[in-house]
Parts: structure tokens; C-alpha cells; sequence
């Protein structure tokens, strides 16, 4: 598998998650806590803690222990991967969309 392909597997596996996207909308915010993070969230801390592993390899998100506490932050890396490959796939299917488009009309003309 291109490497590429292997971050999106990763980036898409870490967003399939609610709980996961939740945290990553706070973080679009700004850094936080990890507990700051589970304060609004209906699960454990420790289960908290798994989610922001598997954002952590994705690649996702970053932490960094100061001081007792451990503060997490988004990197922009593998969301921008995720931004091409979308970008990608949507040229194609507005091309073959605009294609179809072309061919009903000509075959069966404008509708008013």
C-alpha cells in the first residue's frame, strides 16, 4: 500500500469515530488538556485517553506532557491529505456528472 493511501487509512479509521471527531472539533479551537477534553464527553478518562492514541497515530494530533499535564493540539498534515484526496475524486465525478449531463441533453433535450 503507497504511503499516501496509509495516511488516509489512518486519518479516516481516526475521524470514523464520534467521540474522536468531538475532540478534534475542540481542538480546532485551540490546545487543551486531555482532561479538558473528557469534561464533556460521557466516558472515562482512560477511554478518553485511547481516543487521543489513535488521533496521536494518525497523526492527527499531537501531545506533550508540561508539567503534570498533558496538553494535546491538531497537527494540519493529514487533514490537508484528506482535503486533496477529496478534492481529487470530486474533479472526477463533477467531470463525469457534466458528462452525463451533456449526454441526456442531447438526447432527450432541455427540460423547462
Amino acid at each position: 500500500m503507497p504511503a499516501d493511501a496509509d495516511v488516509l487509512d489512518r486519518t479516516f479509521h481516526a475521524l470514523a469515530d464520534a467521540s474522536r471527531r468531538s475532540i478534534v472539533v475542540r481542538l480546532s479551537e485551540g490546545p487543551a488538556s486531555v482532561s479538558a477534553l473528557a469534561e464533556p464527553l460521557d466516558m472515562s478518562l482512560s477511554a478518553v485517553v485511547q481516543h487521543i492514541e489513535v488521533l496521536q497515530k494518525s497523526g492527527i494530533v499531537r501531545s506533550e506532557k508540561v508539567g503534570r499535564v498533558r496538553i494535546c493540539r491538531l497537527e494540519p498534515a493529514p487533514m490537508g491529505e484528506i482535503e486533496q484526496w477529496i478534492a481529487r475524486h470530486r474533479r472526477v465525478w463533477e467531470g463525469r456528472l457534466d458528462q452525463l449531463g451533456d449526454i441526456l441533453e442531447s438526447t432527450y433535450g432541455r427540460n423547462p
